[in-house]
């Protein structure tokens, strides 16, 4: 089903307003012609809709349900995904390990519904056997899975679609351009747009951010924990031990040319824990740690 797509007037434009990949999204056009701003929209909406179902874990009808179920057979796979799996595999090696896009199965183990509940250290220890993306073997046009292992492409893809939606509608229009999914955005255009930074726990922003061109992309634990005994455990999970990383801030905000990228380095970031600013400043990007 078509997601229902609204489309308004504003100061400067248009703004164009839609869900997916259980997230407000929204398009800004700075152009002088409603249908052009349609026409966007429409395009951007329809490449969202397309990644997210052809990447989510959570249907039965597409390659990533085809790799993880496919109980220790070859998988062809085409050349968009195996371009993901050869970027999930730099995450891998520049994290030193600790950005797996198969340490999704951890989820079977770990809610983070804001509650209390913990999972026994028995049934997270158990799952540890089918976590390794080094145990993924690969070859031109197919990848092959150990049973029981499972590849998530969730701390990727919203960003992948961040840009392919800015790349397409960047080519069919000179308008300044800003696409944003739930908070991961990327813009082009000769007038800045202003961008709000959202304050982790709490209702409001913690400062603005002009953006002509570029990408900005935020990862943290303010919507995702658990909370036990006053200790606050994030959703950022450590695939060599599968528990949550600790020390580290409630947010990154990364600034970075693409969207895929300033979502790397906001991961690789809460990955480090209470090393995640020594680490960005390493990097040499503009970035935003929220702590309190």
């Amino acid at each position: 089903m078509q997601q229902q797509r609204q489309i308004e007037a504003i100061s400067q434009g248009w703004a164009g307003r839609f869900s997916a990949m259980a997230s407000p999204c929204e398009l800004l056009c700075r152009s002088d012609s409603q249908d052009e701003a349609r026409r966007l929209l429409d395009l951007v909406a329809d490449e969202a809709a397309r990644i997210e179902t052809k990447f989510s874990r959570y249907r039965d009808d597409n390659v990533m349900h085809r790799i993880n179920a496919s109980q220790g057979e070859w998988v062809a796979v085409d050349e968009e995904t195996s371009r993901l799996l050869d970027y999930a595999d730099t995450c891998f090696q520049l994290s030193g390990g600790r950005f797996d896009v198969t340490s999704g199965v951890l989820r079977k183990a770990w809610t983070f519904d804001c509650s209390d509940r913990l999972p026994d250290a028995e049934t997270v220890q158990a799952l540890l056997a089918d976590v390794g993306w080094s145990r993924v073997e690969r070859r031109p046009g197919a990848v092959r899975l150990a049973p029981g292992m499972e590849l998530d492409f969730g701390g990727i893809g919203k960003e992948y679609a961040v840009d392919r939606a800015l790349g397409l509608a960047a080519a069919m229009t000179g308008a300044d351009l800003l696409v944003n999914f739930g908070g991961d955005l990327a813009a082009r255009g000769g007038q800045p747009w202003q961008v709000g930074l959202e304050s982790a726990g709490a209702n409001g922003v913690q400062g603005q951010f002009s953006l002509t061109r570029g990408a900005l992309a935020t990862s943290g634990d303010s919507r995702r924990y658990l909370l036990r005994d006053g200790v606050r455990y994030s959703h950022v999970l450590d695939p060599t031990s599968g528990w949550p990383v600790t020390g580290g801030p409630h947010s990154v905000t990364v600034a970075a040319s693409h969207c895929t990228q300033a979502g790397m380095l906001a991961t690789l970031a809460l990955l480090q824990g209470a090393g995640a600013e020594d680490f960005l400043r390493q990097q040499g990007v503009r970035y935003w740690c929220q702590w309190e």
